[in-house]
């Protein structure tokens, strides 16, 4: 299903959307969103109800960002994952990362139905340069195990 290639060209996108950042700032979301723009990325949140978060603009649907979104990570319960997806796809949106633990059955099979490059059940901060703190030993680890994509 994830391949090394996909992980890669998914990480090289530097313009993504993301779906499941909370205007409390609690949800991992929200770590997702702090950390992709530290490292450069130009993250484009989305949330039916906020206009920003952590400072950021907030769009309330992906079609309604303007401009090309290279991919959209996902970072909510498997059973919103679907929607999120379909409505990715519907905005031309063809590259998906399905957050480990965002990922749903139905939200892979839109994906592999519709021909969309996808990343599912890894974190995307183990991958997205620079790798740091705990998301680094957690690489370690995957990699120990034999877990990381090939």
């Amino acid at each position: 299903m994830t391949n090394r290639a996909a992980v890669q060209e998914f990480v090289g996108c530097k313009r993504l959307a993301l779906v499941g950042a909370s205007r409390s700032g609690k949800k991992f979301g929200n770590t997702v969103l702090r950390e992709l723009s530290a490292k450069g990325y130009e993250v484009l949140p989305v949330h039916p109800d906020a206009q920003s978060i952590d400072g950021v603009v907030c769009w309330p649907r992906l079609e309604d960002i303007p401009g090309a979104v290279e991919g959209v990570v996902v970072v909510v319960p498997p059973a919103e994952a679907a929607k999120v997806v379909h409505e990715a796809l519907e905005a031309g949106i063809t590259r998906v990362w399905l957050q480990q633990g965002s990922e749903s059955a139905e939200a892979i099979a839109q994906c592999e139905e519709r021909g969309a490059l996808m990343v599912a059940g890894h974190c995307i901060l183990m991958f997205a340069a620079p790798v740091r703190s705990v998301h680094r030993f957690h690489r370690f680890l995957w990699r120990l195990l034999g877990k990381l994509p090939r």
